[in-house]
């Protein structure tokens, strides 16, 4: 009996007739359609975009040159070379990330002693050169200065959120 179902299908073209019905059932429901430019899709609380690095209050650079993100990133992302200063305190030279690399996995972030490195809520942006998807050091201070007032609020909600 089974095999006998079996070519009533096959000669009905059962599955194309399933497939229709689902085609069918979106065809008269409502469309959800984001504008992009002036309307923006929802993000999670948890969201991580674009890194920075950021700055303590008087304006020197938070990185003490540990290497922790390096040692902890699972894509191997990122690039850090230090050197010591006159006041034999270590800081970095060369600070990269390879966003073409990047998992975006939030691991840099947390293991970071003194909260240097952040992943910020910006999602929108793009590259237009070869090579602008390697951030350096100059490029991430400049988007942690641009949005430090962010960073600081979404660092005070996650604390209390703890």
């Amino acid at each position: 009996m089974s095999q006998f179902l079996e070519k009533i299908k096959s000669f009905t073209l059962w599955e194309l007739l399933v497939g229709m019905k689902l085609t069918g059932r979106y065809l008269f429901s409502k469309k959800v359609t984001i504008q992009f430019p002036e309307e923006s899709t929802p993000t999670s609380p948890r969201f991580r975009g674009l890194h920075a690095l950021r700055r303590y209050p008087n304006g020197e650079e938070r990185c003490i040159a540990c290497k922790l993100c390096e040692a902890v990133c699972p894509a191997l992302a990122i690039t850090i070379e230090a050197a010591p200063r006159a006041d034999n305190s270590r800081r970095t030279t060369v600070y990269e990330i390879d966003l073409f690399k990047c998992i975006y996995c939030g691991f840099c972030e947390e293991s970071c002693p003194v909260d240097s490195i952040v992943e910020t809520t910006l999602k929108n942006y793009h590259f237009t050169q070869r090579g602008q998807n390697i951030m350096n050091k100059q490029e991430l201070l400049a988007i942690g200065d641009e949005f430090e007032q962010d960073i600081a609020r979404d660092k005070a909600d996650d604390a209390a959120f703890r």
